[in-house]
């Protein structure tokens, strides 16, 4: 019997989303894949394809170890340029009735 598959998602672009999700505060793979279909940002980013929840899902179990070296490095070469210190930032969360 013959079936018909889609094209392979191109990594890149499915780097991309994840890397746009990560600096977007948007971690979830149907968020994700919901942006891929109305943001034009992400459109645009995606090439105009539309991965479904479940390829990007995928694509990051994958990849694990691959996205904590690619951060990690990420984070080393804004140090390099000295965008990023050690110093201790704290956020106070506590709220207070006016």
């Amino acid at each position: 019997m013959f079936t018909c598959r889609r094209a392979a998602y191109n990594p890149k672009d499915l780097l991309k989303l994840y890397v746009y999700g990560y600096l977007n505060g948007v971690r979830s793979s149907r968020k994700l894949a919901k942006q891929c279909l109305i943001n034009k940002e992400v459109i645009w980013l995606v090439k105009d394809t539309t991965p479904k929840y479940r390829v990007i899902a995928d694509f990051r179990k994958a990849n694990v170890v691959a996205l904590e070296h690619l951060f990690n490095h990420f984070v080393e070469y804004c140090i390099g340029l000295g965008l990023y210190g050690k110093t201790l930032i704290t956020v106070d969360g506590t709220k207070l009735e006016a």
